[in-house]
């Protein structure tokens, strides 16, 4: 069996941290009024899904040092994130108790990983 790689821990820890937060029950919230006027949990969003995909990126970027390749690879961890953004916004609206399907959450989702995506196209791959 192969050892995980020690680059992998803090993108494997994030995912754990927002899936759980992600599933956390409505009432876990606190009911803010101007918190709901400035769409604060869009902006919570877009920071989770952007380290989401940085954290996985630099992962990867550790792993393999082919530039082409890691191209490639960032590309598919944000389609993948944004994919997981849909996908949880499913589960919130099914399975977790006063929590809801909303539009504007994957839109901040998507928006966040791209950003991630481009910054870490920046920032990891060598020119």
């Amino acid at each position: 069996m192969k050892k995980t790689q020690p680059s992998l821990v803090p993108a494997i820890s994030w995912l754990i941290i927002s899936t759980i937060l992600l599933t956390l029950p409505g009432t876990a919230f606190p009911k803010e009024n101007w918190l709901d006027r400035i769409q604060f949990d869009k902006l919570v969003h877009f920071v989770m899904f952007a380290l989401l995909v940085i954290t996985w990126c630099w992962g990867s970027a550790r792993i393999n040092r082919n530039k082409i390749r890691s191209k490639r690879t960032f590309y598919t961890i944000a389609i993948a994130a944004i994919s997981y953004g849909i996908a949880m916004e499913f589960v919130q609206n099914c399975l977790i108790p006063f929590r809801s399907f909303d539009v504007g959450d994957i839109i901040a989702d998507a928006v966040g990983a791209i950003a991630g995506l481009i910054y870490s196209l920046r920032g990891y791959i060598k020119k």
